[in-house]
């Protein structure tokens, strides 16, 4: 990443209820890490999907405010998730980058990894404020 900038609501109370954690965010791209805890079980065991879109929601959208001055510029317009594996226990990483950075929308990508293996992809579009 080539630029780096603070990142927009590293301290919500949401993102802390979680366990988010913001790795890096450059020009628009971002990582950030979840460790699986109990509170983020679903009914049969395995991390819920809300927590997974959770994760991925923040990660686009400190990708999409690090392209402007790191204020909050953006909102999620509409994402798509694939969930491709199930989580249980462990550390998750999830990489959101700005595929096309638009006047007034913004179309992002991430994938989130459990070591090799990939856990979840999405899509979005966002609307620029």
């Amino acid at each position: 990443m080539s630029k780096q900038v603070e990142a927009v609501g590293s301290s919500s109370a949401f993102g802390r209820l979680l366990g988010l954690e913001i790795h890096q965010v450059g020009h628009g791209e971002a990582v950030l890490g979840l460790t699986m805890h109990d509170g983020l079980r679903n009914l049969h065991g395995k991390l819920h999907g809300g927590a997974l879109f959770s994760l991925i929601d923040t990660a686009m959208g400190q990708a999409s405010h690090s392209l402007g001055d790191g204020s909050p510029n953006s909102v999620t317009l509409e994402c798509k998730v694939n969930y491709i594996r199930p989580v249980s226990d462990g550390e998750l990483r999830c990489r959101a980058w700005v595929v096309h950075g638009g006047r007034r929308t913004q179309v992002l990508e991430a994938e989130v990894h459990q070591g090799d293996k990939l856990i979840a992809k999405a899509q979005a579009t966002f609307a620029c404020l």
